[in-house]
């Protein structure tokens, strides 16, 4: 197995102090948004294996069948199907979707075939994959998930009393519910922008003024002032999760992180389409392509234990598995050998992996098939993909 050499990604959003304050060291004054543990090539992990530093990337490109297994390899292809991050946030992140494998493979296609430069900012489809993924909370962790019920969203609006609002409200009390939602969020996305800021900058004034849930507002317009996302984002549902719950993002249902520190793991796609709360393109119509206006509560997960005492989050993907151990003092080791790679991302105490010690954030990948033992106390969090 190798000790993880991680990288942070100092996105504006992040926190200064979550992820510092998690590892024991000190805070460099910039953001530290969020720890990257994995092959994904925008910041691969890095392992020694004797002979200086090398990417995790390099070396499953190298071997694919040896460090991910026959069944992963041959599932996913020769990469590691998943990335695990601490994710950090102390302001909140753009509203965004993911597409479903095929819509990802029938984008990417089309803007291969058209000639769109994967780095262009108006690029949606980076590659031809799905980008599910599951957010634990380690703190207290604020976020948007799916659609309300838009009888709801029509009264938080309607509590700002706003005359630009009300043709919203009346929308919103159309049936079905799915057409109301769409229709909605299509005139958010696509009224004049000068006009829209007007009224986004009233309803920001408004909900300062009512404070409770409407004060999430108006701490959105004042991260992005004028931007129509703040009005989508009064469409979706607000959750709370507690440390140790988790969040399931399937495709097409918009959400957005607000603050707090997690544990996150998503398929290894870059496919996002962004509908607010971000300067990034916005790209309208393939957005309402996307998304699915289906009201519901979201579903707080909570792990599941198992005879060895492994709590897992359930999630219906194959491309990630994400679990946690939590060892008390003198608990007896747990022989966590696996026929597909995992990698093993202490939060807390000090466990040991083999003859690894593990302090908080610190990490480790564990090729398919090697043996690997955990010892306590501590909590582990174990990322690893289905067959």
């Amino acid at each position: 197995m190798d000790r993880l050499q991680n990288t942070v990604r100092p996105y504006a959003w992040g926190s200064v102090t979550a992820i510092p304050h998690l590892t024991g060291t000190e805070p460099t004054g910039e953001p530290q948004a969020e720890l990257w543990m994995g092959a994904h090539p925008g910041a691969p992990s890095l392992v020694d294996r004797g002979t200086g530093p090398r990417s995790l990337a390099e070396l499953i490109a190298a071997d694919p069948e040896r460090e991910l297994g026959p069944a992963v390899t041959a599932r996913f292809g020769p990469q590691l199907p998943f990335l695990l991050k601490l994710l950090a946030a102390d302001a909140p992140l753009s509203v965004q979707v993911h597409p479903d494998s095929d819509q990802a493979a029938a984008g990417y296609a089309d803007e291969e075939r058209r000639g769109v430069p994967r780095t262009a900012p108006e690029r949606n489809y980076k590659d031809p994959h799905h980008k599910p993924e599951l957010i634990c909370a380690l703190t207290p962790f604020e976020g948007l998930c799916g659609f309300r019920d838009p009888a709801e969203a029509a009264d938080a609006l309607a509590a700002l009393d706003l005359d630009s609002l009300k043709p919203y409200v009346d929308l919103l009390h159309a049936h079905p519910e799915e057409a109301a939602l769409r229709e909605v969020l299509t005139a958010v996305l696509t009224a004049d922008r000068d006009e829209m800021a007007a009224t986004v900058t009233e309803a920001a004034a408004a909900s300062a003024r009512l404070g409770g849930p409407h004060a999430t507002y108006a701490d959105l317009a004042r991260h992005h002032p004028g931007d129509p996302g703040v009005l989508a984002a009064m469409l979706l549902n607000q959750v709370s999760l507690q440390p140790g719950e988790a969040l399931y993002l399937g495709a097409g249902v918009p959400h957005a992180y607000l603050s707090g520190l997690g544990v996150e793991i998503m398929a290894a796609s870059d496919n996002v389409l962004r509908c607010g709360l971000t300067p990034k393109h916005i790209d309208v119509p393939e957005l309402l392509r996307i998304v699915r206006f289906d009201p519901a509560t979201p579903a707080v997960l909570r792990p599941e234990a198992s005879p060895d005492v492994e709590e897992v989050y359930d999630t219906p993907v194959h491309d990630f598995r994400l679990s946690r151990y939590v060892l008390a003092p003198g608990a007896p080791g747990r022989d966590l050998t696996l026929s597909t790679p995992q990698i093993l991302l202490s939060t807390e105490g000090s466990p040991t992996v083999g003859n690894l010690p593990l302090g908080p954030g610190q990490s480790v990948f564990v090729p398919a098939g090697e043996p690997v033992e955990l010892r306590g106390p501590g909590t582990v969090f174990r990322a690893t993909a289905l067959t």
